[in-house]
């Protein structure tokens, strides 16, 4: 079974709330995404390999560490952008590859419209990023890319997840490790997590349509 660590930070539940708020617009969207993004990551890689380095400090040499781990960013586009750039501040040495899925709206099933990954893949780890662990269908599909790619391992980092969705990763993924900022009650009858926070690349990037 996939193991799931929603984040117990206090820092995450406030801005997972001020997300969730519908007077929120979309620059302070962006801006949450990004930094819950940072700290889920910080969370995710806790137990990622390192190497021992060390350094000279302005009064002597000092003992130091690097990642052993090449990490790869793969944000599933488009809402999974925003989350990226966090990532980035945190690792800035990490690869940045693109899936593009979208979700049908009839079937709920993932359509695959684009992929961008290396021929030959260097990294050891990716971070597969999904704002909505809703269905769970492009999460999986996700991670399906990335292991016919031959990424050993895999972390997928959502900002709020649906049990519905994670039912579905831990029987497709049972060994890709789940990190959310928080777990909601339920998916509607149109796939949408409740209560959730709406569509999170609407919100982010200002595309709402009238009803």
């Amino acid at each position: 079974m996939s193991s799931v660590h929603p984040s117990s930070h206090p820092i995450v539940a406030r801005k997972v709330s001020t997300l969730r708020d519908a007077r929120t617009g979309p620059p302070e969207f962006r801006a949450l995404v990004r930094s819950l993004a940072m700290l889920l990551a910080a969370e995710a890689t806790a137990d990622l390999a390192v190497r021992e380095t060390s350094v000279t400090t302005p009064l002597g040499p000092a003992r130091g560490g690097e990642l052993a781990d090449a990490v790869a960013i793969v944000p599933v586009l488009r809402a999974g952008l925003g989350m990226a750039e966090g990532i980035l501040d945190l690792i800035p040495e990490a690869e940045v590859w693109h899936i593009g899925l979208f979700r049908d709206e009839a079937t709920l099933r993932p359509t695959e419209y684009y992929s961008k990954l290396p021929r030959e893949p260097r990294a050891t780890i990716a971070l597969v990023l999904d704002p909505m662990l809703a269905t769970g269908g492009s999460a999986v599909r996700a991670c399906e890319l990335l292991k016919g790619a031959g990424v050993p391992r895999l972390k997928l980092i959502s900002l709020i997840a649906a049990p519905e969705g994670i039912a579905r990763m831990a029987e497709a993924m049972p060994d890709v490790p789940i990190h959310v900022g928080a777990v909601d009650e339920r998916l509607t009858e149109v796939g949408f997590i409740y209560p959730g926070l709406g569509d999170a690349g609407d919100r982010q990037f200002a595309t709402f349509h009238a009803p």
